[in-house]
C-alpha cells in the first residue's frame, strides 16, 4: 500500500520533467544570442540579494539584541532588577513569541553583557553586527579588552572566520603575531601592496599541530606541513593557495627546489616560503633572493606582482636579520616558527615551569630509581 500511495506524486512529476524536457530541445533554437549570458547575471543576482537578506536580518537580530540588553541594564540601574526578572521576562516573552529562539535567561544575560561591554550603538551597528551572535557571544567569554574584541570582530568579517575559527584564533593570540615579521617590503613594494604584504606576515609562526618535538631538519618540517597542509594554510592565513612543494627552477646548468610554493589571491603574487630547522644566518637572504629572481623570470605571468620571500627560522636576531636585509630589492620577510605556546605564557610563569631537559633528567631519575628497586626485590 504504501508504493501505491507515492504513484501519484511520482507520477504528478513526469509530465513536470516532460514539460522541462520538451522547453530546452523546442525554444533553444529561438533564444536570444545574448540569452545565456542575461541568465547567468540573473541567477547571479538572486545569489547576491539572498546572501544580503540573510547579512541584513542577522544584523537586525543582533541590534534588536542589544537594544533588549540595554534595556535590561536601564531597568537593572533604576529599579534594581535582579535575576528572578530575567528568569521571568524570558519566561513571558518565549510564551508570546513560541516560534522564536535566543530568548532563555542565559541569553538575556549575554544581550546584557553585550550592551555593557559596547554602550556604543555606532559601533555594534557598523562592526559587530556584521558577525554572527555566536561569535559576538565567543569575543564577550574569550576577550576583555574591547579594542582586541574589536580587532577579531574585525578580521572574523574580512576573513569570513566560522565561530569555531575565531575561538581558534584568539586561543593562539593572533592579534599579537599579525604583522611582526620583519621585511624590507616598505623598501622594495609600492606604498599599498607593502602596508597589505606587512599586515599578513606574522611573527612567530605557531605549528603546535605539529606536536612537541620540533623537526631536526627541514624536510621533517616540510614534510609535517605537508602532512597537516589545511592547518598549515590557517595558520598562514586568508588568501594563500598552495602551488607545489620542491618546485623545480632551472638556472643556468643547475637546478634549484623551493620549499613550498603559494600564490597569494590578494597580493596577487607568489610566495616562496623556505624552511630552516635551525637559527636565522645571513646567507639564506642570497639563496631567496635567486629564488625570488628565478620564479619572476620563470613562473611569473605579466599581470602578476614581484615575487615574495618569506624564511621561518628555529629563531633569529633582529639586528642581524635588519642587516641581511637592509639593501636587498627583493621583498622578503623573516620570522621564526615554534610549536609550542610558550612564548604566550606571562615570565614568571615561565620561569617557574620546568624545561623539557629537566623533564627529561626527572624521568629517567625515576626509569632508573624504578630499575634499582626492581632489581633489590
Amino acid at each position: 500500500m504504501a508504493n501505491k500511495s507515492r504513484k501519484p506524486e511520482q507520477n504528478a512529476r513526469v509530465p513536470e520533467q516532460t514539460e522541462a524536457r520538451r522547453l530546452d530541445a523546442g525554444i533553444a533554437g529561438d533564444l536570444p544570442a545574448d540569452y545565456a549570458t542575461l541568465l547567468t547575471e540573473l541567477k547571479q543576482r538572486i545569489r547576491e540579494e539572498r546572501v544580503r537578506v540573510v547579512l541584513a536580518a542577522n544584523a537586525a537580530m543582533v541590534l534588536l539584541y542589544w537594544d533588549i540588553g540595554r534595556t535590561i541594564l536601564q531597568r537593572q540601574a533604576q529599579e534594581g532588577w535582579g535575576a528572578k526578572v530575567i528568569d521571568r521576562l524570558s519566561a513571558d516573552l518565549r510564551r508570546e513569541f513560541t516560534d522564536m529562539q535566543g530568548l532563555s535567561p542565559r541569553n538575556l544575560k549575554y544581550m546584557r553583557a553585550f550592551a555593557a561591554a559596547w554602550p556604543d550603538r555606532h559601533i555594534v551597528q557598523e562592526v559587530l553586527a556584521q558577525i554572527t551572535w555566536y561569535h559576538n557571544i565567543a569575543l564577550l567569554d574569550k576577550l576583555d579588552a574591547p579594542e582586541v574584541r574589536l580587532w577579531y570582530a574585525r578580521k572574523a568579517h574580512e576573513e569570513g572566520w566560522s565561530r569555531n575559527i575565531l575561538v581558534l584564533q584568539i586561543e593562539r593570540r593572533l592579534h599579537e603575531r599579525q604583522g611582526k615579521a620583519i621585511t624590507n617590503f616598505a623598501a622594495t613594494l609600492p606604498p599599498a601592496d607593502s602596508d597589505m604584504a606587512a599586515q599578513i606576515f606574522k611573527d612567530p609562526y605557531l605549528f603546535d599541530f605539529l606536536g612537541t618535538a620540533d623537526p631536526r631538519r627541514e624536510r621533517e618540517l616540510e614534510q609535517s606541513l605537508i602532512d597537516h597542509i589545511q592547518r598549515f594554510l590557517l595558520e598562514l592565513g586568508a588568501g594563500f593557495a598552495f602551488v607545489g612543494r620542491q618546485v623545480l627552477l632551472e638556472v643556468g646548468d643547475r637546478d634549484f627546489f623551493v620549499d613550498l610554493l603559494f600564490y597569494h589571491l590578494k597580493l596577487r603574487c607568489y610566495v616562496v616560503v623556505e624552511l630552516k630547522a635551525g637559527p636565522f644566518d645571513p646567507a639564506y637572504v642570497g639563496q631567496m633572493n635567486l629564488y625570488l629572481s628565478a620564479v619572476d623570470d620563470l613562473l611569473r605571468h605579466p599581470d602578476d606582482k614581484p615575487t615574495i620571500g618569506l624564511l621561518l627560522c628555529k629563531g633569529k636576531d633582529r639586528l642581524v636579520v635588519e642587516y641581511a636585509l637592509r639593501d636587498v630589492t627583493k621583498p622578503i620577510g623573516i620570522a621564526e616558527w615554534e610549536t609550542r605556546l610558550m612564548a604566550t605564557l606571562p615570565e614568571e610563569l615561565k620561569r617557574s615551569l620546568p624545561t623539557v631537559e629537566e623533564l627529561e633528567a626527572e624521568l629517567e631519575n625515576v626509569a632508573h630509581k624504578t630499575q634499582e628497586e626492581g632489581y633489590g626485590g
